[in-house]
């Protein structure tokens, strides 16, 4: 009987697709004027957190090309604007799927590591940054977003379900 089950980065990017589209209905929101604000003088400005977003989003990437990557020499920039901050996370989305064509599960089994410099600060099998290092942390600060919209009083998009602002779209 023939194996039906999809690889494992096809079944990861179907599964990114959805959420980076979710995901960018949220980043659409955040507007350009209050980059600055933050909930709490502890947390991430809106600004910081829609470019942390968008920059984590390429961090698949990174752990799909080689054996590491050191955090001295990947960029990560804040960007400016709500429109930088979508031109970016596009791009890094666009980038992971051509990668994800690249590679095989064999791949996905093989360890990946973090370095800053020499230190290594964790290896990893590159299935578990998929998840944990990358969609987690993705929809974790989703959440987070989710947050600083509402707080703002700007309406909050429906995720898995309706929104107190809308109901869900059809995909």
């Amino acid at each position: 009987m023939p194996n039906t089950q999809p690889t494992l980065q096809a079944a990861l990017s179907q599964e990114l697709r959805h959420e980076l589209k979710l995901t960018r209905r949220l980043l659409e929101r955040v507007p350009t004027a209050q980059f600055c604000w933050q909930p709490h003088p502890k947390s991430m400005t809106i600004g910081g957190l829609a470019s942390h977003i968008a920059n984590l989003v390429g961090f698949l990437e990174l752990s799909l090309t080689g054996p590491d990557t050191d955090v001295t020499t990947v960029a990560m920039p804040n960007s400016a604007t709500t429109d930088e901050v979508l031109r970016r996370f596009d791009v890094n989305g666009e980038n992971i799927h051509k990668a994800l064509e690249q590679v095989d599960d064999a791949t996905f089994h093989g360890q990946w590591s973090l370095r800053h410099g020499e230190q290594i600060l964790l290896t990893l099998p590159r299935a578990a940054v998929a998840r944990t290092m990358v969609l987690n942390h993705l929809i974790h600060h989703r959440g987070q977003l989710s947050v600083y919209l509402r707080l703002l009083d700007i309406p909050v998009p429906a995720i898995y379900g309706g929104s107190a602002d809308e109901a869900p779209q059809r995909a």
